[in-house]
């Protein structure tokens, strides 16, 4: 074999086994940083896997937000609205939208016990959004229509004031 054959083969195969290891290692990185979304219903039938971080979320039952007196500890319950529910145990600041009958995202572990122990808890942002995973989880009873907003300018439908202008 021609000697500069030889060596235009081993930089190709050396080529691509450089790019096989560099592909390998991303879906491997991007394996153990993906995050699966559990709703209520899979969590509480074991489809959710344990002591692995995953997220999951629901609507914050009614009356279920109880708040440790000595720490920032906060335990509550997500619900479906449909029988399925589960315990969220988290230690930390609340987001400011944080209340019961709010839909949210926790992200933890779930331990033996069925408990979610959350690192993360994260509600909507406004009034009208809503991931669309717990969009569906939202009865009808529950949503309410937004009041329509007055503007501060006149609308084509409005008449606008006259003027008193004198044209002498």
């Amino acid at each position: 074999m021609n000697p500069k054959r030889k060596q235009r083969l081993y930089l190709t195969v050396f080529l691509f086994l450089v790019a096989g290891g560099v592909t390998a290692l991303l879906i491997q990185i991007s394996g153990e940083n993906m995050n699966m979304f559990y709703p209520p219903k899979d969590v509480v039938s074991g489809n959710a896997p344990v002591g692995e971080r995953l997220r999951a979320g629901g609507m914050v039952m009614d009356g279920s937000v109880i708040r440790s007196t000595q720490n920032l500890g906060v335990t509550f319950v997500l619900t479906d609205h449909q029988g399925a529910e589960f315990s969220v145990r988290y230690t930390g600041i609340l987001p400011d939208l944080f209340r019961e009958g709010q839909g949210i995202l926790v992200e933890g572990q779930l331990n033996n016990d069925g408990v979610l122990e959350a690192t993360e808890v994260l509600a909507k942002h406004d009034e009208n959004y809503m991931p669309p995973e717990l969009m569906e989880l939202q009865t009808a009873e529950q949503q309410q229509t937004p009041e329509p907003v007055m503007s501060a300018y006149p609308s084509s439908s409005m008449p606008l004031p006259q003027s008193s202008s004198d044209d002498s």
